[in-house]
């Protein structure tokens, strides 16, 4: 015969044990507490109670969102709150920046896709310049195409396939 466990060993299950072992220890606390002091005590077991449970509950709930496929969070309209998607670099001007790269001291082409992911989100040309250690004139560069990409797809259908 061999020896199968009635119910599975997972952390679900250890978890009720603790929350019901808890729930015996505050029953019995409050049972011992002088009478004085159990309105209090009561209060503070039912505040801890709830916190636990919204904690439990927002936990549960990012785990289950991190747990989505991404392709299903794309097609949910997820995608445009990932800064570094597949399709961060649509519209990158690498014509008007290879000249730049070219230079003395240029910044490194993956500083420059940084810049471009910014720009695409809103920055400023002196915010990128000063967070990314770039010149201005290559941030306003990057921020001016970044504004002309977005009105340019704004007004044109999109050709793009769904991932």
């Amino acid at each position: 015969m061999t020896g199968t466990a009635l119910f599975a060993r997972t952390g679900r299950g250890t978890a009720l044990c603790g929350v019901l072992l808890l729930l015996g220890l505050q029953t019995v606390a409050l049972a011992l507490a002088p009478a004085p002091l159990r309105p209090f005590l009561s209060g503070v077991l039912i505040g801890a109670a709830t916190a636990g449970l919204l904690l439990a509950l927002l936990l549960a709930q990012s785990r289950r969102q991190a747990g989505r496929p991404l392709a299903d969070r794309a097609a949910a309209g997820e995608d445009d709150t990932q800064w570094f998607s597949a399709r961060s670099l649509e519209g990158f001007p690498m014509e008007q920046v290879r000249p730049l790269l070219l230079g003395p001291g240029a910044p490194g082409l993956n500083r420059l896709y940084t810049a471009w992911v910014f720009a695409t989100h809103g920055h400023d040309p002196q915010w990128i310049a000063r967070h990314l250690d770039l010149p201005t004139p290559t941030a306003r560069l990057l921020v001016a195409a970044a504004r002309q990409h977005a009105t340019s797809t704004l007004t044109a259908p999109s050709d793009r396939r769904r991932q």
